[in-house]
């Protein structure tokens, strides 16, 4: 043994740990010692062997010149994970400044997840995923570590109600889309199901018949009608072929996810619509009416629906019949149905036609009264001068209706509302809904025909008016509007009167304007046309009386000059004058009958009008507020 005082530590120390080796024996070596070791990269998986498990971390060797540690967390779904197994790993770093090796198995797993998705997607093979937890719109699917959503339009063929029925669930998934910038990734169930429904909705249509009875399950309810799943092909049961009674909505007698049967009425191969019906598979409600069920029967039932023009009354489920509006009251006057009847309302009608091979069938309730116009005592209840009072019911432009009791109407003309008033439309004088006081003036009971007045109520005043507005009387007259062709007055009494455009000049030459209040003189009366002529012009250029008689006597005097004439004219003088003396007389007689007759007019013209005043109570209480103001 060589003597540890003769090496020489100096040489040693200059050529460094395994400086003895030359250069090709160094080369050799590090060939050899790299072989024994893996070529790694970084953000690669690889697989590693499990070589030491600590409470901490596993120890895995992956043929690097150093061991990798793997925290234990991330083999949770291993519980039975022992040394020697070989599990993938993500290399994250070679060598930290530690230099240890930094190595990951759950992003090992995401890396593996995120490679068989597109490979999934572009193979179209099947994933199988577990439903983590619902959102919204839809579920969210863990795929092999990586998180996909499930829209709820995708989960089944059927509409889904509740999601969270899914959660924990395992689902086998197919990927539809990846955003590769947002890492999302859509899938759907629904693919699946309907490539199984296929083969089920081709047998189903080939062997599809009318009148087959077919299984289904409701998935759908609208308010026309149910959707119908008969397995993998829809079909839709309208609600008029749910039951034979009527019902507003299914959700009355069906309930969703029901299973029922159904009869196939009509299908459309090409648009593979399916038209179902369950009232079908039992027998028609109208072949069990009772035979005592005939025209002229009485029948109870209720009112399933009111439209514009009538009611419906339901006798028994599936047996309907119509009650027009027509039929609901003997008033001939057409109101709303709802005036007389309510949805619900249990009420008797009288069959009025039946045909029970059509399931036809009309109804009255106005037969259960007695018509009005057949009672024994029509004929002297509306005899001619009867008097009445009814409501307005409608208004025309010749006149207005008015109904004395229900189912007995009456015409009045729109000239037998008023003697003095012109009336245009009968709207100026009564509204619709108000009642009115009239008389009967013809009856046609045959006809159900009524004529009927208002004005005749009362005596004709044009008898009075004759003896007050006298031609050559002077009135205080209200223009009250003024045309071409003339005025309109409102004289007393509440008559009116015209003036033509000649005798609305005023005495300085200006034109009578509406509105004013000036003297009229008549110039003409009717009473057979109720017309009364005046002129404000005559007011002013009347000539006076002693004028007039001057131009009478002058008109009958001699021709002077004539010598033959001279002679006897005396004595014809006093002829002359006796004669215009008994005119005088005859005139002041005239005048004093006149104004006689005038006063007893107005007399009996302010008594009318008092009476028509003490019926009104608006006139009366006009006549307070005027009392109180003076």
């Amino acid at each position: 043994m060589a003597n540890l005082e003769d090496f020489d530590w100096g040489k040693f120390d200059s050529q460094g740990f395994g400086g003895s080796y030359s250069a090709d024996e160094r080369a050799k070596m590090e060939q050899m010692y790299a072989d024994t070791l893996n070529t790694v990269q970084e953000e690669e998986v690889i697989k590693g062997t499990v070589v030491g498990i600590t409470d901490r971390d596993v120890i895995l060797n992956i043929g690097f010149k150093s061991d990798g540690l793997v925290p234990v967390s991330e083999f949770r779904d291993m519980p039975d994970l022992k040394i020697g197994d070989e599990v993938e790993v993500f290399i994250e770093d070679q060598e930290d400044p530690n230099g240890q090796l930094i190595l990951s198995r759950k992003k090992a797993k995401i890396v593996k997840a995120w490679e068989m998705i597109y490979g999934a997607l572009e193979n179209d093979t099947v994933l199988e995923g577990v439903v983590k937890r619902r959102t919204k719109g839809g579920l969210i699917t863990d795929l092999y570590g990586v998180e996909a959503f499930l829209p709820g339009s995708q989960i089944d063929v059927k509409p889904i109600r509740d999601f969270d029925i899914y959660v924990g669930r395992k689902m086998e998934v197919k990927v539809v889309k990846i955003n590769a910038a947002f890492d999302n990734v859509v899938v759907s169930h629904k693919v699946l199901i309907e490539k199984d429904l296929e083969q089920q909705r081709a047998a189903i249509l080939n062997n599809l018949e009318k009148g087959q009875v077919l299984e289904g399950v409701i998935k759908n309810m609208t308010n026309f009608g149910v959707f119908i799943d008969l397995g993998g092909v829809d079909g839709l049961l309208h609600i008029t072929d749910i039951s034979w009674g009527r019902i507003n909505h299914p959700q009355e007698v069906l309930e969703l996810d029901q299973k029922v049967n159904v009869v196939v009425l009509d299908f459309d191969d090409d648009k593979k619509r399916i038209s179902l019906g369950m009232k079908q598979l039992t027998a028609h409600p109208w072949d069990a009416l009772p035979g005592e069920v005939e025209v002229g029967s009485r029948v109870k039932g209720r009112i399933v629906n009111v439209a514009d023009y009538g009611a419906f009354l339901e006798l028994m489920p599936g047996v309907e019949g119509l009650i027009h509006v027509s039929e609901m009251s003997w008033s001939q006057h057409l109101r709303n149905p709802q005036d007389f009847i309510k949805q619900n309302d249990e009420i008797e009608a009288v069959v009025l036609t039946l045909d029970r091979d059509e399931r036809k069938m009309s109804l009255g309730i106005k037969q259960l009264s007695e018509d009005p116009w057949t009672k024994q005592d029509v004929l002297t209840k509306y005899a001619v001068g009867t008097k009445h009072t009814g409501v307005v019911r409608n208004l025309t432009n010749f006149g207005l209706f008015i109904e004395l009791e229900e189912g007995v109407d009456g015409l009045v003309h729109v000239s037998d509302l008023s003697w003095t008033k012109k009336i245009k439309h009968p709207s100026e004088f009564v509204k619709v809904g108000e009642n009115l006081d009239v008389i009967v003036l013809e009856l046609d009971a045959t006809s159900r025909r009524l004529a009927l007045g208002h004005k005749q109520l009362e005596e004709n005043p044009w008898d009075t008016f004759a003896t007050v507005f006298t031609v050559g009387s002077t009135h205080k007259a209200t223009v009250l509007e003024k045309s071409d062709r003339g005025a309109t007055l409102e004289l007393p009494y509440g008559i009116e009167g015209f003036a033509f455009p000649k005798g609305l000049a005023k005495e300085d030459g200006s034109a009578v304007e509406a509105g004013e209040q000036l003297d009229f003189k008549v110039t003409e009366f009717s009473k057979e046309d109720r017309k009364i002529i005046l002129s404000h012009t005559a007011v002013h250029t009347a000539q006076p009386e002693d004028a007039k008689r001057k131009k009478f006597e002058k008109k009958d005097a001699p021709a002077a000059g004539t010598a033959k004439a001279a002679a006897p004219a005396a004595p014809k003088k006093e002829e002359v004058r006796a004669t215009l003396g008994d005119l005088d007389a005859l005139s002041a007689l005239k005048d004093q009958m006149m104004s006689t007759e005038k006063e007893a007019g107005e007399k009996k013209l302010a008594a009318a009008a008092k009476a028509r005043a003490e019926k009104s109570p608006e006139a009366d209480a006009s006549a307070e507020a005027t009392e109180s103001a003076e």
